[in-house]
């Protein structure tokens, strides 16, 4: 695994979207099905948080090949309310900064404006995660300690749509902004390891391009876990890999003569030849409520992830030649929960 190259102030300049990679600043999971009011033994928030519906472990969308939450779900009038059916309603936005690659597969940097909302109304959670939207469909009832999760995304791709400081990479052609949309499985189980509020977490998110850009699929598998260690600090960890189809390695990896030509990079068919595994992601994430209280006011966020190419996609000539497999995400930021 190698570290980040040294920036070269001479190329930062090129941003994508602004919203390509907030997931990754802001590892926010949907809220946990436990309601329960904070303990009264002050001994006990070491290792059991009071944090009503606490949340999952970070995950990671493969578009910024990060899935991501750690906002928490504010403290309620009606949290002990026994007449309740569904966890919660809560409101919750973050913003920060992100420090990343200007896409997958790149060895120069830049900064980027992060933004996020998610929320629960009546038992259905909604979530933006980096450049999409999703809506989990099946209610979350008060106390579960096993949830289950089905649902809708739609997701705006936007990698190389910007401008390209590498003159051989430009001379490529910039990508057109790929609309995708798609289903999401999962599961969370609260009470694990720590203690009655840790969770381990498993999804599966499959997308489809619909706007005939690569004309292919995405489909990521992501395990993660998490735990408060107070009720104003919560760490989470976090794995997944990005699968992606033919359609997808040719459109963003492969080059082909007339391309060659104008790069003068060499033709490579490679990405393009099979689906395959294209990353793999590892992360770690924390939160710490500058409030006292994870459930309500202002958290400090912060996060980080290290990432790898699969070969097929390391050895395509922008990346090999001109980039780096390895690739990091730092970011940082606040959140406020209504």
């Amino acid at each position: 695994m190698s570290m980040p190259r040294p920036l070269r102030p001479a190329r930062i300049a090129r941003c994508a979207h602004p919203l390509i990679l907030c997931a990754a600043l802001l590892f926010a999971a949907p809220a946990a099905a436990e309601d329960a009011p904070p303990p009264r033994d002050p001994s006990a928030e070491i290792l059991v948080s009071p944090v009503a519906d606490q949340p999952e472990a970070p995950r990671y969308y493969q578009n910024s090949d990060i899935d991501e939450d750690i906002l928490l779900p504010a403290a309620r009038e009606d949290d002990d309310n026994p007449e309740r059916t569904w966890s919660r309603d809560y409101i919750a936005v973050a913003a920060g900064v992100l420090s990343t690659s200007k896409y997958n597969g790149d060895d120069d940097r830049r900064l980027l404006p992060a933004f996020y909302v998610r929320g629960r109304v009546s038992g259905y959670s909604f979530s933006t995660r980096g450049t999409n939207f999703q809506v989990d469909l099946i209610r979350q009832r008060r106390g579960q300690k096993t949830d289950f999760k089905f649902g809708p995304i739609i997701s705006l791709r936007s990698d190389r749509t910007g401008k390209i400081d590498d003159p051989q990479v430009a001379a490529l052609g910039k990508r057109k902004l790929a609309v995708e949309t798609g289903l999401f499985v999962g599961v969370t189980h609260t009470g694990v390891i720590t203690s009655a509020y840790d969770q381990i977490s498993f999804r599966f998110s499959a997308l489809k391009d619909v706007s005939g850009r690569h004309g292919s699929w995405a489909a990521s598998p992501t395990i993660d876990y998490g735990t408060p260690l107070s009720k104003r600090a919560y760490v989470g960890v976090s794995a997944s890999v990005n699968f992606y189809g033919k359609g997808f390695g040719r459109y963003y990896y492969d080059i082909d003569p007339a391309g060659s030509a104008a790069s003068g990079l060499p033709v490579y068919d490679g990405a393009g030849r099979k689906a395959t595994a294209g990353k793999y992601t590892l992360g770690l994430a924390g939160a710490y409520a500058l409030s006292g209280d994870l459930r309500k006011g202002l958290v400090l966020l912060g996060g980080a992830q290290y990432g790898r190419l699969g070969k097929d996609y390391a050895r395509s000539p922008i990346v090999a030649d001109l980039g780096d497999a390895d690739q990091w995400l730092f970011g940082g930021g606040l959140a406020y929960q209504f």
